[in-house]
């Protein structure tokens, strides 16, 4: 049995870019056209969307040729500007990439006179949901220096992929396809606009292939949610992320956003779930620079008639900003249902005390100041930089100065936080006292995989607690009630102890608590569902020796096919054992570095000293048993092991000769040598099929020193082959009505050496 002993805080965050969006790297892209009038090409080029081709792009030094440049942007771009955003695709002419992108977005940092508004806010909600990477970097075209970037990942299908584990499910970008503007009426609000694609192509840009039908389901399912039907809107968002969408934009007064006027850029996409997600995109105006709500309804929340919000009314943004406004009906369906207001609030509690309170643990200001000093000296030498860039606003803005920035105006970071600080956390949604959930306790800590497991918390000042779990990070978590009556394995009743029993189905169990009372909720972990806790589950292990890899072949051209018909690469386990053996949770690969590349079927066995054949093939979806790898014919390994490290058995092996197996000889337990493919069968078999024919061998002398006479008297010795224990093919050659012939072993190094005669009878000669 295997026994891991897990329970343990887990973050659902992926590590992506370490090198190419790490945080404390300015980036270095050296852009080169062959053309000097790169930029009137760029220019004309805008309109169409179209590339100009750059002759190389160095990334850190590293270069690559014929890369597609563009200009992109909406308000970002000037013709008349130097420094406009780019997006620079490496393989629009070449395969190529960069440690995996091929889309490289970099933005001006328009609008933002401290030049930290997008990196910041990148990394303060990634704590939270998924949302791009990004950092610095300094752009140089045809040896200039243009200025200092935000290098922001793509929301692209390779994103989507990473994140939530598809990418060719709907997927859109929404914002207007055209631009927004003041004049723009249709914008991506997520309302119902009834059943025809084409009311809703100009406030979407579809990336995917098909999606229209999924995303106007979306909208239709969201005009008809009420508290009675909430099931309905679960299954197509992800509400929990969702939650954390609406609660960042409106703590950070992120108002080119959904909750603002123009309802935009962002990003959905449709996981295999069902769900939609929600991913944030273009923060460069974030900590208040876009001054309007678009609300009509006026007052410190909206701005009157839409106009623009002052500084002050910025700083007491309500955080129910258009709850009773239609024209937002993400915000005024989902936070109309009291408990999806009180997740809402949980999770801006969460993000106020963590970032925006001086003691919490990703206090802004702090990493604010750590970017500045990391990019002042390419600030500084930035001479295309906006004219509101200076280097006293470059401070002063991160502080409490206003800045004009065109038509907007720019709040100073901390004093805009400081001052919603105070005004949120005097609001009585705020001073609410919250649940309180402490003494998280599992009655298995090493659960059976089959068996379930009693989880207790004690929950105080609650009226309603819930325990979510899941085996994998993209499903959908299953909520179950937790219980104080007595009943659940929750010792007394009414002692505060709250129990339910959860389902050990696979390896790994993740989950969270969330308890609310009438006017607040709460999370433990307090970034659930990003974060959660995980329990591993333990399950039977194969005793290295009783299953092993018995004979494989990595080039088959002519031997056996599969399922499907293929001659496909293949190998063969054997059961040395008495019982018959599970291969759940057992992986093969052929890279001893990367072991768990591909996991056997669930459910899989093997009976005693019986055989199993795997296709190395690559083929997932045909007949048969095929695993995520193909074997090279020059030599690698196979590998049988656990997620762990436990290995059960590995071979390493030489370079392979078409259509000849590497057995074990004697079958399951012998070394390996090469032989006639025994397919699924003894690999002793051929020994015994040509018994007749041995009886009348003889092989001297052996051990040898130089010549090895090979003699039948009533048999013709039609073959020969010479292997060494590698499975390099030495000698081979074919004869006629012979029944005596000499080989030669004096060239050979001294050892063990296998001759093949007749393709069926395997001698093992010593040269010493």
């Amino acid at each position: 049995m295997k026994k891991i002993t897990l329970f343990m805080f887990f973050c659902s965050c992926l590590s992506f870019g370490q090198t190419f969006y790490d945080l404390n790297t300015i980036q270095t892209i050296e852009i080169t056209f062959a053309q000097s009038n790169w930029d009137a090409l760029l220019d004309a080029a805008e309109a169409s969307d179209a590339y100009i081709e750059a002759q190389s792009v160095s990334i850190n030094g590293v270069v690559y040729n014929s890369v597609g440049a563009k200009y992109k942007g909406n308000s970002s771009y000037n013709a008349s500007q130097v420094k406009n955003p780019w997006h620079l695709e490496l393989d629009t002419y070449v395969d190529q990439n960069h440690e995996g992108y091929t889309d490289i977005k970099l933005n001006n940092v328009i609008f933002d006179p401290t030049f930290v508004r997008e990196t910041l806010g990148y990394k303060i909600l990634g704590n939270y949901m998924d949302v791009p990477l990004a950092n610095y970097a300094k752009v140089y075209v045809n040896g200039t220096y243009i200025g200092l970037y935000t290098n922001v990942e793509s929301i692209s299908k390779k994103f989507v992929y990473n994140r939530f584990g598809s990418k060719t499910n709907a997927f859109f970008d929404c914002s207007p396809p055209a631009g927004a503007g003041p004049t723009t009426t249709n914008l991506p609000n997520l309302a119902y606009l009834g059943t025809s694609s084409t009311s809703y192509e100009t406030a979407y840009d579809m990336k995917s292939d098909t999606g229209w039908d999924d995303l106007i389901t979306l909208t239709n399912v969201l005009s008809t949610t009420t508290s009675t039907n909430t099931a309905n809107i679960e299954a197509v968002l992800d509400i929990d992320r969702t939650m954390w969408f609406l609660a960042f934009h409106n703590l950070f007064v992120n108002l080119d956003s959904y909750i603002g006027q123009f309802k935009q850029n962002y990003y959905l996409y449709k996981s295999n779930n069902g769900q939609f997600n929600p991913v944030i995109w273009d923060l460069n105006m974030n900590f208040g620079v876009f001054g309007s709500t678009g609300s009509s309804t006026g007052g410190p929340g909206g701005g009157p008639g839409g106009g623009t919000l002052t500084t002050t009314q910025k700083k007491q943004l309500s955080h129910t900003t258009h709850l009773t406004e239609t024209a937002w009906p993400l915000v005024n369906k989902l936070l109309a249902i009291p408990t999806y207001k009180k997740r809402y609030l949980a999770h801006y509690k969460t993000m106020l005390a963590e970032v925006v309170a001086t003691n919490g643990s990703e206090y802004f200001l702090t990493d604010a100041q750590a970017m500045q000093t990391l990019i002042s000296t390419a600030v500084s030498t930035d001479v295309n930089k906006f004219s509101y860039q200076t280097t006293s606003n470059f401070t002063n803005n991160l502080n409490s100065t206003d800045v004009t920035v065109t038509m907007n105006t720019a709040p100073g970071i901390n004093g805009l936080m400081s001052a919603r600080y105070s005004y949120l956390t005097a609001l009585s949604d705020f001073t609410a006292t919250q649940p309180g959930i402490s003494n998280l306790t599992l009655s298995n800590t090493a659960p059976a995989i089959g068996t379930s497991v009693n989880v207790t918390a004690t929950v105080s000042n609650t009226n309603y607690v819930y325990l979510g779990y899941r085996t994998e990070k993209n499903e959908i978590f299953t909520k179950v009630q937790m219980y104080d009556d007595g009943a659940h394995n929750d010792g007394a009743s009414g002692d505060g102890v709250y129990g339910a029993s959860m389902p050990i189905t696979t390896i790994s169990t993740q989950y969270y608590f969330y308890a609310e009372n009438t006017n607040v909720g709460i999370f433990s972990p307090a970034r659930a569902e990003h974060e959660f806790y995980t329990v591993t589950g333990t399950y039977p292990t194969i005793t290295p020796g009783d299953l092993v890899i018995n004979e494989l072949m990595a080039q088959n051209t002519s031997t056996v096919t599969d399922p499907h018909g293929d001659y496909s690469d293949w190998f063969e386990l054997y059961n040395n054992s008495s019982t018959t053996l599970s291969l759940d949770y057992l992986y093969a690969s052929d890279d001893t570095t990367n072991p768990t590349k591909w996991q056997f079927p669930l459910g899989l066995t093997i009976a005693p000293n019986s055989y199993l054949i795997v296709w190395a093939d690559q083929d997932l979806t045909q007949d048969g048993i095929h695993a995520d790898f193909k074997f090279s014919a020059a030599g690698e390994s196979c590998v049988l092991s656990y997620s762990d490290g436990t290995v059960v058995d590995t071979v390493d092996f030489g370079a392979q000769t078409a259509n000849m197996g590497y057995a074990r000889n004697p079958n399951g337990t012998g070394n390996f040598v090469i032989q006639a493919p025994t397919f699924n069968a003894n690999n002793e078999s051929l020994s015994i099929s040509s018994e007749v024919f041995n009886q009348s061998l003889k092989t001297y002398p052996n051990p040898t020193s130089g010549n090895l006479t090979i003699e039948n008297s009533q048999f013709n010795i039609e073959k020969v082959e010479v292997y060494n224990l590698q499975g390099q093919l030495l000698y081979s050659n074919k004869y006629e009505n012979s029944n005596l012939l000499n080989l030669d072993f004096s060239g050979y190094s001294n050892g063990m050496y296998l001759v093949v005669i007749n393709s069926n009878t395997n001698i093992k000669i010593i040269k010493h």
